[in-house]
C-alpha cells in the first residue's frame, strides 16, 4: 500500500518548489562591509583581501551607488581615524570619519540602510576594544568605564544618519548602556545588532587589516569567547536580548554552524513558550484554540493528529522583544 504522506507532491513542479523552500538566499539578505579612511580620492586595497579597498568618504559615495545598482541596499561601516590615542576619542567625535561617512551617504543615498560598527579597536592606539586598566600584573580592557563611551559612540553615529548600531566588542551589558543612551537621545526606535556570541578567531585577521585594528600586545581572549564553550553562547544570546538587542550575531559563522543552530533552536523553543504564555493572558485566540494547537506538542501521543502550522518569520518573538537571523528564516510551530 501507497503510504498517504507523498512528499514529492511539492516537488513535481518548479514554481511549487520555489513557493515551499524553507531557506533562501538573495541579495536582500547581504550587508556589505565597507572601510572608510581620511582623504580624498583614496582607493586603497587590502593586501589581506584583494579586490577590497579602505575609501575615503567620495570613493565610498561612489561604491555604495555601484552596490546599488546590483540591488544591495545594507551597508556597514567601518571607520580608519586619521590619528588614535589611548581612549578612542576620535570613535565619538561629532567630525569622526564614519560621521562624516553617513552623512555624505545620507545626502546621497536616501533609500539605503546604514549600519556602523560600535567598537573602539580601531581608534585606539593599542588596538582593543576599549579603555584599559591594570589588573594585577595584566592589563585588559576595563569594561564598566568602556561602556558610557559605547553609548556615546552610537549616539554620535545615530546624529550622523545610522539606521542601525552594531556593537562587536563582547562587552559585559553594553546593549543595556547602549539602549539606554540611544533612548535617553531620542532614538527609541533606533535598532541594536549585537555580536553576542563572538568567538575569538584567527578568521578575523584579515578584517583586522582592513580596518587596521590590530592588538598591539596580547590577545582579546579576555572578552570574546573561548572556541570550547557553546553553553555560554546561549547565555549571552539571552542577556543580550534581554538588555534590548533586536537582532544577533553568531560569529565566525562558518566554523559556528553548530552554534547557530542551538541557538535558533533555543530561540524558537522560547519564543513558543512566551506566544503560549501571551495567548493564555488573552493576548491573541481564546484558550480553547490554543489547547488544540498545544496538543501538538512533544510528548502527545496524538500530536500526529493535530494540524501544524508553520509561519516564516523575519523577527522572531521572545516576549515582546524580536531575533532576526538575516540569512535564515526562523519558523514557528504550533
Amino acid at each position: 500500500m501507497f503510504p498517504i504522506d507523498r512528499p514529492r507532491r511539492l516537488r513535481h513542479h518548479p514554481v511549487l518548489r520555489d513557493l515551499v523552500r524553507e531557506a533562501s538566499l538573495s541579495v536582500h539578505d547581504l550587508i556589505l562591509p565597507l572601510f572608510v579612511r581620511p582623504g580624498k580620492g583614496v582607493r586603497k586595497e587590502i593586501a589581506s583581501m584583494p579586490g577590497n579597498f579602505q575609501l575615503s568618504v567620495d570613493c565610498l559615495v561612489e561604491e555604495v551607488a555601484k552596490a546599488r545598482d546590483l540591488g544591495i541596499k545594507a551597508f556597514i561601516l567601518f571607520g580608519i581615524p586619521a590619528t588614535k590615542d589611548a581612549t578612542g576619542s576620535s570613535a565619538t567625535a561629532d567630525d569622526g570619519i564614519v560621521q562624516q561617512a553617513l552623512r555624505a551617504l545620507r545626502q546621497a543615498h536616501k533609500d539605503v540602510l546604514l549600519i556602523t560598527d560600535e567598537c573602539f579597536c580601531e581608534y585606539t592606539d593599542h588596538g582593543h576594544c576599549g579603555v584599559l586598566a591594570e589588573y594585577g600584573r595584566r592589563k585588559d580592557v576595563d569594561n564598566d568605564a568602556t561602556l558610557p563611551l559605547l553609548g556615546k559612540q552610537c549616539v554620535s553615529h545615530a546624529k550622523a544618519g545610522a539606521d542601525m548600531v552594531a556593537p562587536s566588542g563582547m562587552l559585559d551589558g553594553m546593549v543595556g548602556a547602549i539602549r539606554k543612551g540611544l533612548d535617553e537621545a531620542g532614538f527609541s526606535w533606533l535598532p541594536i545588532l549585537s555580536y553576542a556570541a563572538k568567538y575569538a578567531s584567527a578568521f578575523y585577521g584579515p578584517f583586522r587589516d582592513a580596518a587596521e585594528s590590530p592588538p598591539q600586545f596580547g590577545d582579546r581572549t579576555g572578552y570574546q569567547m573561548d572556541p570550547a564553550n557553546s553553553d555560554e553562547a546561549l547565555r549571552e544570546v539571552a542577556l543580550d536580548l534581554a538588555e534590548g538587542a533586536d537582532i544577533i550575531m553568531v560569529k565566525p559563522a562558518m566554523a559556528y554552524l553548530d552554534i547557530i543552530r542551538r541557538v535558533k533552536d533555543r530561540r524558537r523553543a522560547g519564543g513558543r513558550l512566551q506566544c503560549l504564555r501571551r495567548i493564555r493572558h488573552g493576548q491573541g485566540c481564546g484558550p480553547e484554540r490554543l489547547d488544540r494547537r498545544a496538543q501538538g506538542g512533544p510528548g502527545n501521543p496524538h500530536r500526529h493528529q493535530t494540524r501544524r502550522r508553520r509561519h516564516d518569520f523575519d523577527v522572531f518573538c521572545h516576549g515582546c522583544r524580536p531575533l532576526v537571523k538575516m540569512t535564515e528564516k526562523l519558523t514557528i510551530d504550533y
